[in-house]
């Protein structure tokens, strides 16, 4: 398994912050390597994305996800990966947004990016992305504070 971890620190509220990364399907305004992301429940969504030229897509299963703390999820079909987002409260205006993300590189360009230290590389600049979207927005795109806890 290869593991990439990253984070960020962004001036808004964490809450502010939080709230935008439910919104899975605006993953494509900021993150490069995603193409769509249909939200087929409140912890069911289906991905398309585009790594080293290779399309792939697979369902994904939020598996914890607290409100202003964390949000988790595996792979339930096709690529297997797994990983957890948390957020941590900085100040009353600014949050850090840290990104753990495990997977199975499959055949030789993914295997090759993850040696190259391109997949980190990426998911460092997909945060700069998130920043600048989150800090240029007057308010969240949409927000779901539920809470699924850990099974």
């Amino acid at each position: 398994m290869a593991q990439v971890v990253e984070t960020i620190d962004v001036d808004v509220p964490v809450d502010k912050a939080y709230n935008q990364w439910t919104q899975f399907e605006s993953f494509p305004h900021f993150l490069s390597f995603v193409e769509e992301i249909r939200q087929v429940d409140d912890t069911h969504n289906h991905w398309k994305v585009k790594v080293g030229g290779v399309e792939r897509e697979f369902d994904a299963e939020i598996t914890e996800q607290h409100p202003d703390e964390r949000i988790a999820w595996k792979s339930t079909d096709g690529t297997t990966n797994a990983g957890v987002v948390t957020f941590h409260k900085l100040s009353d205006t600014s949050s850090r947004v840290a990104v753990q993300i495990d997977w199975a590189p499959e055949g030789l360009v993914e295997k090759a990016g993850d040696v190259l230290g391109f997949d980190q590389r990426s998911v460092k600049k997909d945060l700069e992305h998130f920043k600048e979207f989150i800090e240029g927005a007057p308010t969240e795109s949409g927000a779901w504070r539920g809470d699924v806890p850990r099974d």
